[in-house]
């Protein structure tokens, strides 16, 4: 401590929300570091419940410092409403902070998402979060939470984009758009008056924290699969999503990060295209879809489901650096009479332990999985097992065997919704 990053080791949807909160607690800071409003967390205590997709998780701990970084894309509409129904549902967001440096979301982008969307087949969520971070990349026709501070420059700024995007959006649609000027500038300027109490330069917030010795989270959106450099390319997110891009997306230099915490859905789900080596179109997808409620918080497309992979995990927990575990979803698995690993893939006729760049390769491989025994556990067993934390077996088994196979130790485990449904060794 008393740094700490959490990241997704699978494509997402690992139950990252519950986990922040129930750790937010030991912090003082918690950060959102990549990602924007295409990410969905689930929070739930009580009779609360936020899916949150842009504020940090651990709305509710009002006192926590909450802080937006500069890695993530901000969509104003969405940011304020999410700020509305946090406050109007009792809970204080006054030490809610966004960096300067983040850029923002605009109608154009939303606009060419849409329209890039229908021509291929990846699957977004069409809330501009791909061509947001192309414009950051291209430097000249992004706008940061700071253009939106001043007025003239940010007249300026909307002026010098408008006319090329709205010939892009022509170009690719066909069809003239109606973006205008004036009013996109006055969105934008009363979005930033309406924050700018709330706008910091995060990295000096946040290494003086350092500096002082606060418990830090760093908290990671999406998951590592679907990285852009690392994931299944091109069918991944427009961030970078692995350990290491806490750094870039807080300003916290990577030596005083001190604890990795990777999340692992107890089997594996995936929303949108691309290969998925261990998916289950059969009813037992159907049944792990239905009992786990796999359906995206962000836009309720039903997630595809299989069992857990243990080569892609291995290839994560790499990338990662992972040095603390955390399953959820443990209780969805409860009823089967039995489970499957995936412990390598057979491609062309080829055993390999090693998860492929190509996604030819990885969209034709045959799983080579481990059997394990199912089980039975009673919520009165899962209580039991909370307070001597001992699981119960078989499940113990199965959790073993991904402790051994990760090299890692198991710090959560997740057998509900709700933060009380939790074991932490």
């Amino acid at each position: 401590m008393p740094v700490s990053v959490i990241v997704g080791m699978q494509w997402g949807d690992e139950g990252k929300g519950k986990i922040v909160d129930l750790l937010a607690s030991a912090y003082d800071y918690i950060v959102r570091f990549n990602g924007g409003d295409n990410a969905g967390h689930t929070i739930k205590v009580g009779d609360k419940k936020f899916g949150l997709h842009l504020i940090p998780s651990g709305v509710f701990y009002p006192e926590k410092i909450k802080v937006i970084g500069n890695g993530v894309v901000i969509n104003p509409d969405s940011l304020l409403k999410e700020i509305n129904e946090v406050e109007s549902a009792g809970f204080s967001l006054s030490n809610l902070f966004i960096s300067d440096r983040a850029h923002v979301i605009l109608s154009w982008h939303k606009l060419l998402d849409g329209i890039e969307d229908s021509k291929n087949e990846i699957g977004t969520t069409k809330r501009g979060i791909g061509p947001t971070y192309c414009d950051k990349a291209a430097r000249t026709t992004a706008i940061r939470i700071v253009d939106l501070l001043d007025r003239q420059k940010l007249e300026t700024r909307v002026n010098k984009i408008l006319g090329l995007k709205k010939s892009l959006i022509k170009i690719y649609s066909g069809q003239d758009s109606d973006l205008n000027s004036a009013q996109i500038i006055n969105s934008l300027f009363e979005f930033g008056q309406k924050i700018k109490q709330r706008v910091v330069n995060a990295p000096y917030l946040l290494n003086q924290a350092v500096k002082e010795k606060k418990n830090i989270l760093l908290e990671g959106a999406q998951g590592t699969l679907l990285d852009i450099d690392h994931g299944t390319y091109p069918y991944v997110t427009s961030s970078n999503t692995v350990s290491g891009s806490a750094s870039s997306g807080s300003g916290i230099p990577p030596t005083k990060i001190n604890k990795i915490f990777g999340i692992i859905k107890a089997y594996t789900t995936r929303v949108g295209g691309g290969p998925f080596p261990t998916e289950l179109s059969d009813e037992i997808g159907e049944k792990l879809r239905q009992k786990g409620g796999e359906f995206g918080t962000t836009t309720g497309r039903p997630r595809r489901c299989g069992w857990l992979d243990m080569v892609a995990l291995k290839y994560t927990a790499m990338l990662n650096g992972t040095t603390d575990l955390v399953i959820t979803k443990i209780d969805v698995l409860n009823g089967f009479d039995q489970l499957k690993v995936c412990v390598a893939y057979e491609i062309d006729g080829k055993k390999t332990t090693e998860f492929p760049s190509d996604i030819d390769s990885l969209a034709s491989v045959k799983p080579i999985y481990k059997t394990f025994k199912g089980w039975i556990i009673t919520n009165d067993e899962w209580e039991e097992a909370k307070q001597n934390k001992k699981i119960p077996e078989p499940c113990q088994q199965y959790v073993n065997f991904i402790k051994r196979e990760l090299k890692a130790k198991v710090a959560i485990l997740s057998y509900g919704p709700g933060r009380e449904q939790t074991i932490i060794f």
